[in-house]
């Protein structure tokens, strides 16, 4: 009987309709030129062969009797692949339309009543103007339930249902004989004891962490006390781990379930060498492209805050050989610099903040938990917590109280290589991700194939024009090549309307350039400035 763990089902005790819980993303695939029929029929015939590779295909959620304990997943009796895997209507979309209407799909609730997880096929998009292709272009939206997988997760289920050439490798048929245990086999006395069985040994495995985490904290305190400049103890650690409260943002509000979608494209390569010369990290270099993309954005929407702009942002506690689907994250926050206007001076504070959350989560990160003990948590997590989030997202109270984050940043690493489905090949990867009350904004970054790919998802009246916050993105990527030392000519990749890719040329550069001083604004856009 396999039984959500604490940090999954907490996806599921915490949704709400305006604040549903899945994750997805935007795909735009280049069909084989000689291609004839229906993409979605074709998604349909090769799922259909493999849904046994991944167990989120056909589990669905079993809940405990009297709500005692988490959920179980279950075998669901049919999986319905026309309820699963639907045609988007429309008769040739262009890109736009494809991601409005992916963005109108993210806010629907998935039915628990099926096994959690829904594919959505556009059978024809317009190529965007600049973008060769052969083939007929296709999308595809898919979303799946947070309580069943985390990012890297999902790379894996991709693993699953994806190839390395436009040939689908064979694989292993299901086996007939596998024991396949549904909701009908489920005894009410099994299942509560499964759920005191679960309480029990998620208390006992907490009171074997305890040393491991004591130590690790006791060691994490005396390290900064060693080099804390006369801070001591447990005062020294918390006077320099990375917590700040935000400053307030028009991110920072109550939601409704209307979202808005924008995407944009970087190269990878060249990202990742602005890092290194700038002596930093492909991560360093995202989150400064935000954080300048943010100021430019703010500035037209009430005004740049004077403190620095805080994200949320996932850490993966998932070891390499780890190959299961449910979540293993946990959360911390980076300040973004964005109260600076000097781009030398943000590039620098955002490098002291990840640092610090490098500092602050090394020897902890084995001990963060994602489980804890199932009895009575659907009453006690997910009946208290709805009723403080409606209370939070409804009454406005979200505005008056402070904030933890003013928006979330997520980075997946993704593939290399390009991947395709049923024969189709990939083109773009743009992930949509959760906001919710009070962070109304997420920013992920998927990259994949030699692209770095954002997912912009936001609470529709929240985050007005998120489009121009998309092509900021850009913006600011090019005021990085001009401050940086360039790395070697970029791979030269097509430019896609809506999800757009542009590759400047490159400067021909062996060593870092010093980083100019910002040049001064003429006296009367300094006069303007400085009444934001």
């Amino acid at each position: 009987m396999k039984s959500l763990s604490g940090l999954d089902a907490t996806f599921l005790y915490l949704e709400t309709p305006e604040t549903p819980m899945h994750v997805g993303s935007l795909h735009l695939y280049e069909m084989p030129k000689a291609f004839k029929g229906s993409f979605h029929k074709a998604v349909q015939q090769h799922l259909a062969r493999r849904l046994h590779l991944a167990p989120i295909f056909s589990r669905r959620l079993a809940f405990m009797p009297f709500d005692l304990g988490h959920p179980i997943w279950v075998e669901a009796d049919d999986v319905d692949l026309n309820f699963h895997i639907r045609k988007v209507p429309g008769t040739r979309l262009t890109v736009k339309q494809a991601e409005a209407a992916a963005a109108r799909l993210h806010g629907q609730l998935i039915d628990r009543e099926h096994p959690l997880w829904e594919f959505h096929v556009f059978d024809n998009i317009a190529a965007p103007k600049g973008m060769a292709v052969e083939g007929k272009l296709v999308g595809f939206y898919s979303k799946i339930h947070h309580a069943a997988l985390d990012g890297k997760g999902g790379t894996v289920l991709a693993n699953a249902i994806l190839d390395l050439t436009p040939q689908p490798r064979e694989v292993e048929p299901a086996d007939p004989a596998r024991k396949r245990r549904t909701g009908k086999d489920l005894k009410i006395g099994e299942m509560i004891g499964a759920v005191f069985s679960n309480s029990l040994a998620q208390y006992a495995k907490l009171a074997r962490s305890l040393p491991v985490a004591a130590t690790s904290l006791g060691g994490a305190v005396m390290k900064r006390s060693a080099s804390g400049s006369g801070n001591k103890g447990l005062k020294g650690l918390r006077s320099r781990l990375p917590v700040q409260l935000a400053p307030k943002t028009i991110f920072n509000v109550g939601i409704t379930s209307q979202r808005s979608f924008a995407t944009a494209s970087l190269p990878l390569a060249e990202c990742k060498a602005m890092g290194k010369a700038a002596g930093g990290s492909f991560n360093d270099v995202v989150l400064w492209i935000c954080a300048t993309a943010l100021r430019s954005y703010l500035a037209d929407h009430g005004g740049i805050p004077k403190k620095p702009l805080v994200a949320a942002m996932p850490v993966s506690l998932r070891e390499e050989s780890n190959k299961e689907l449910n979540n293993q994250a946990s959360i911390s926050v980076v300040q973004l610099g964005t109260h600076l206007a000097n781009p030398l001076k943000r590039w620098n504070a955002i490098q002291a903040s990840t640092a610090k959350v490098k500092q602050a989560l090394a020897g902890l990160k084995s001990v963060l938990p994602t489980d804890y003990p199932s009895l009575l948590a659907p009453w006690l997590v997910g009946g208290a917590g709805k009723i403080a989030l409606k209370t939070y997202g409804r009454s406005g109270i979200t505005e008056r109280l402070p904030a933890i984050a003013n928006l979330a940043i997520s980075n997946v690493p993704g593939p290399p290589v390009p991947l395709y489905l049923a024969g189709a090949k990939m083109i773009t990867f743009h992930p949509l991700s959760i906001v919710m009350h009070g962070l109304a904004l997420n920013i992920t970054i998927q990259t994949y194939a030699g692209r770095v790919d954002f997912g912009l998802i936001a609470g529709r009246e929240a985050v007005p024009d998120l489009q121009q916050l998309a092509d900021a993105l850009e913006t600011a990527f090019n005021e990085a090549r001009g401050l940086f030392a360039a790395p070697p000519p970029p791979i030269d990749m097509p430019a896609v309307s809506g999800s757009t890719m542009r590759t400047p040329v490159a400067k021909a550069t062996r060593k870092p350039r010093a980083l100019p001083k910002p040049a001064k604004a003429p006296a009367a856009k300094r006069r303007k400035a400085a009444t934001v």
